[in-house]
This record gives C-alpha cells, structure tokens and sequence, in this order.
C-alpha cells in the first residue's frame, strides 16, 4: 500500500481543521480527493507533502514515515501544486536538472524521459525559458513535466486541469494511466467531478475536514441512492444538504 492517512487531525492554529481523517490509496490506483472550497482538501495534501505537522494521527509512504526520514519520505512523493511554483532566475532546462538532482536520478535516463514529456506539452523548444516567458498554462505543464521524470511511487496532484487546454488535459490523463500501469499511487483534488467519475478508481469525499464517505462510484451511488446517479449529482445534493446546516 502507497499512501495511508490514519486518523490525521492538523490544521494552521490550536483549531484543527482535519479531524480524525482515515483514508488510503493503493499502488496502481488513481483516487480523487472531492470537497467543497475550505473542506480540508488542501489542508490534507500539506499535511501529507510535510508542510504541515498533524496534530495527532500517521500518514505512511510504502510504510515510511516523515519522522523515521525525511529524505527518503519526500523522495517517494512528486508534487504538482494547483498554483504553480518556479524559480524566476532558472530557465526551464535547469528545472529539469534540479529536480534530476533533488531526487537522485539517473541524468540520462532522466533527460529522455524530460525530452518526450517536453514533445508531447510542446516545451520541447523552450527549454531556455525562464518563467516570466511562460503563460499559466505552460508553467502548469512545466511543473507535470518535472513531476513525471521522477520515480515517485506517490504522485499527489492538486486541481490539475485549471489552466490546461483540452490537447494537454487529454495528455496528463494519459501520463496518469501510465503511471498507474507501472504501479504507482495518485491522489488527485479536482473539481472537475466529469472527468474525475470517468478516470478515477475510488473518491474520497471530505466535508469539514472529515471523510463523509470513501469508496468506488458503484459503492457512492449504492450509498446516495436518493441523491442521484452521477458524481456530480451527488456532489452537488451534498453540498446543498451542507450549506443548509
């Protein structure tokens, strides 16, 4: 098993925002994080990348934790965040190059990954960009590139699609796939409940920063029956049962 949050409670003061959340993903599985704005889902990936410290609670990598070794915690774990975060004074190229050092790759094997990645985001001629040349989208593809020439066994990704054209949208999913063919764990926070219901293997719905319900779509709709047959049906009942509380 890649991921395990086992009842985590965190947050940002002596209020926790995440209360006793359990939940897993397994090795070769794609799982959705769903949740309203301010639900806990943010709160939960910092939490899991070590930006924040739990309150009470475990979170485990392939049976590691961020305690027993950092180093090696963090390596197991590629990132691509929903703002994307680059360094205005390095070109694209050395981006690359400082993620091949940071997580101890083979320069080679890396490369080739890099310059497939780069053809198919179309950066495969910007690689002496800085940032400030890049649009919100291609900064986007620019963190996925350096995410996905790791081998990470955990990618945890953040509201992926917002910024993407449908071309690159379409070429993420596939990455995704890949990924999970070869056996590793994706977590993904997205609002975008169509493509999630199509793609992902399990949904891990939060409210409040608690898990309401974990399971496959067919287990989600057995549960909300009354609520409707799509992901975003239910969602949306749900979060209008919520708003009314």
């Amino acid at each position: 098993m890649s991921l395990k949050v086992n009842d985590l409670t965190g947050g940002y003061s002596s209020l926790p925002v995440l209360k006793n959340e359990t939940f897993d993903v397994n090795d070769g599985e794609l799982v959705s994080l769903i949740g309203l704005n301010g639900a806990g889902k943010s709160t939960t990936i910092n939490h899991i990348m070590g930006l924040m410290t739990p309150y009470s609670g475990s979170i485990t990598v392939n049976g590691i934790q961020i305690t027993d070794d950092v180093e090696a915690y963090k390596q197991q774990i590629a990132y691509i965040p929903e703002m994307p975060v680059l360094y205005n004074n390095l070109t694209l190229r050395e981006h690359i190059e400082t993620t091949i050092m940071a997580y101890n790759l083979d320069v080679d094997a890396a490369w080739k990954k890099a310059h497939k990645l780069l053809k198919t985001f179309r950066l495969d001629n910007k690689l002496d960009w800085f940032p400030s040349n890049f649009s919100k989208g291609m900064r986007q593809k620019v963190m996925i590139v350096c995410a996905f020439i790791t081998n990470a066994k955990l990618f945890v990704i953040d509201e992926p699609f917002l910024g993407l054209d449908p071309l690159a949208v379409n070429d993420l999913l596939k990455l995704i796939n890949e990924k999970k063919q070869a056996g590793a764990s994706i977590l993904m926070s997205t609002h975008v409940l169509d493509t999630a219901e199509k793609y992902c293997d399990r949904f891990v719905l939060i409210n409040n920063g608690s898990v309401n319900y974990e399971g496959t779509m067919a287990e989600i709709q057995h549960h909300y029956a009354d609520l409707g047959d799509s992901l975003n049906d239910i969602y949306l009942a749900l979060a209008k049962d919520d708003s009314h509380e």
